[in-house]
C-alpha cells in the first residue's frame, strides 16, 4: 500500500532537533512517500547530522529567510535535487530574548521587527521563491503556529508574530487559491523543542495543558503534529484552505 504522500516533492524547514516537529513531519513524510530536501540557518551542519537519523539521506540547504539572496537563489538549488515541489512545511519562528518572558512592555520596536520578519513575514516570503517550482495541478503549504487566539504566560511578542503568521496564512490562502495553492496552519500545544527552550519560564505555560487539555498532552511527543502537517500536505484535504488545525489536545476549545 503506498503512502499519502507518493510522488509528492515536499521542502522542510526548521529540522533543528530528533524532538522537533519539523523533524518528524521529515520522517513521515519519506515514511509516507514524499521525496524531501530540507533548509538550515544559522547552523547547516546541526541539520545534516540531524538528518542522519531519517529513514533515507536528504539534501541540507543553507537559508536565511530573510536574506533575499538566499531566497532568489532556493528555486534553482530545489530544482536542481527534487525537480520541483508538491508541498512547503514553514517551521520557522525567532524572537530575540528581550521580546520574550515577561518583558512586553519594555520591548524595543527593533526586536519586534525582527520576530515578526522570521516568524511571520518569512511564510510570505518562502512560499513566493518556492511558488515557480509548484506544478499547475497546485500544492500545499503547511505552517506552524501557536495559537494566537490568547495572551499566554512568557510568550510576549512572539505573540502578536504569531497572530501576524496566522493572518498572513489567510490572506496567501486567498491570494494563491485560484492557483490551487493551499495555505493552511497545523497549532501545535507546547512540546520540548528547541524553539521552547529559548523562552524564558516556558514550563508556566506548559502547566496549563497538565490542567486543562481534553486529551493526556504528552509534551515529548512531536508526532501527533507532524502528522497534522502530513495530513494538510496530502491530497486527503483538497478543498481545505486559510485554515488552523488545533493539535494540542482540545485544550483551544476549552472555556474556565
Amino acid at each position: 500500500m503506498s503512502g499519502i504522500l507518493e510522488g509528492k516533492r515536499i521542502l522542510i524547514t526548521g529540522v533543528l532537533m530528533e524532538s522537533s516537529i519539523a523533524f518528524h513531519t521529515a520522517k513521515l513524510a519519506q515514511e509516507q512517500g514524499a521525496e524531501i530536501v530540507l533548509t538550515a540557518w544559522p547552523r547547516p551542519s546541526l541539520t545534516e547530522r540531524i538528518a542522519k537519523k531519517l529513514p533515507k539521506p536528504v539534501k541540507v540547504i543553507e537559508l536565511d529567510v530573510t536574506n533575499e539572496e538566499h531566497l532568489a537563489r532556493l528555486e534553482g538549488l530545489v530544482r536542481d535535487e527534487l525537480g520541483g515541489l508538491d508541498g512547503v512545511v514553514h517551521s520557522i519562528g525567532f524572537a530575540p530574548q528581550d521580546a520574550l518572558g515577561g518583558n512586553f512592555l519594555n520591548t524595543p520596536f527593533e526586536s519586534v521587527a525582527t520576530a515578526m520578519h522570521v516568524s511571520a513575514f518569512s511564510l510570505k516570503s518562502l512560499t513566493m521563491a518556492c511558488k515557480p517550482l509548484f506544478p499547475a495541478e497546485g500544492a500545499a503549504v503547511v505552517g506552524l503556529t501557536f495559537d494566537a487566539q490568547f495572551a499566554w504566560p512568557q510568550y510576549d511578542w512572539m505573540g502578536p508574530a504569531k497572530a501576524a503568521l496566522e493572518a498572513t496564512s489567510r490572506y496567501l490562502a486567498r491570494d494563491l487559491g485560484k492557483e490551487n495553492i493551499r495555505c493552511n496552519l497545523v497549532s501545535a500545544g507546547p512540546l520540548g523543542s528547541m524553539a521552547a527552550k529559548s523562552i524564558p519560564g516556558f514550563s508556566d505555560l506548559a502547566d496549563t495543558w497538565n490542567h486543562r487539555s481534553m486529551l493526556e498532552w504528552d509534551m515529548s511527543n512531536p508526532e501527533p503534529a507532524g502528522k497534522g502537517v502530513v495530513a494538510l500536505l496530502s491530497d486527503w484535504f483538497p478543498m481545505t484552505t486559510g485554515e488552523i488545525v488545533h493539535v494540542d489536545g482540545g485544550l483551544h476549545a476549552m472555556g474556565a
